[in-house]
């Protein structure tokens, strides 16, 4: 029944289009469909003049929206706090050794160079990348994924939706290694300690690059990638109402309705 429902709203969208609208990215927003944030359900957005209040998922019950609510702005708030507490995180001490030695206090970098020169070069080399690289180019990426919307928006720049769906997927997936400098430090930890040759204490450059990991984190799963679709679309139609054609590498032709599945996931 829903299988129905949807292609009789793909056809109706379809048919209110002309043949270079057809060819536009089909959005379940257009179909009159909603995706659950929660649970990933696919709802049936009911009309306005239908509903007085907020409509609910019909699996998990949950207030469904269109878009995230205020997700630009979450997002550009929780980039400017990681890249501010990135400095200190790479500047500050990360552990504080004390042994029969003294008191040694060692950074990232520090920790970065000590393995390198040691011939512990993969250790070295995912120490960098996880603490360093990885945390930076998070925070590039989200930068430029913001003006890119923002520059759609205004109808300044076009960026290809692809391109920029592709670096928020890179995203999403280096975000899982953020945590691996965290384990190797406590891992090393826990070992020296066992031994009772040293005590290693957290530094506070542990507590900023914990933060930066966490906010880098809220930062990816607050930002909503369908809005550069909207200003795709919404710019795909000024275009064609200005007679301007329409650039092949900038389109995918729809040959079917999509189904459930495809809904889902034109949806995100």
């Amino acid at each position: 029944m829903k299988t129905e429902q949807s292609q009789a709203n793909f056809s109706k969208y379809s048919a209110n289009t002309d043949n270079k609208n057809s060819l536009q990215y089909p959005r379940a927003k257009d179909l009159s469909l909603v995706l659950c944030h929660c649970c990933g359900t696919l709802n049936k957005q009911l009309p306005e003049a239908e509903t007085k209040h907020a409509s609910h998922c019909l699996k998990c019950h949950s207030v469904l929206h269109q878009r995230k609510p205020k997700s630009l702005d979450r997002t550009l708030a929780l980039v400017i706090a990681a890249s501010i507490l990135y400095i200190p995180a790479n500047v500050l001490p990360m552990t504080v050794t004390d042994s029969l030695l003294g008191s040694q206090q060692d950074t990232i970098m520090s920790g970065v160079i000590y393995f390198w020169q040691n011939g512990d070069y993969l250790v070295s080399v995912v120490i960098f990348m996880a603490s360093i690289f990885i945390p930076m180019l998070k925070l590039l990426i989200l930068c430029f994924l913001l003006i890119a919307v923002k520059m759609q928006s205004s109808k300044r720049l076009h960026f290809s939706p692809e391109h920029c769906s592709m670096l928020y997927r890179i995203v999403e997936f280096i975000g899982r290694w953020s945590m691996i400098d965290v384990f190797v430090v406590a891992l090393l930890t826990a070992l020296i300690q066992i031994q009772s040759l040293a005590t290693i204490l957290a530094g506070p450059g542990a507590v900023a690059f914990g933060a930066v990991v966490v906010l880098t984190m809220f930062a990816s799963l607050s930002f909503d990638p369908r809005i550069i679709w909207d200003n795709y679309s919404a710019a795909q139609n000024t275009r064609n109402k200005n007679g301007l054609s329409l650039q092949g590498s900038d389109v995918i032709h729809v040959d079917h309705p999509p189904l459930n599945h495809d809904l889902s996931n034109s949806s995100q």
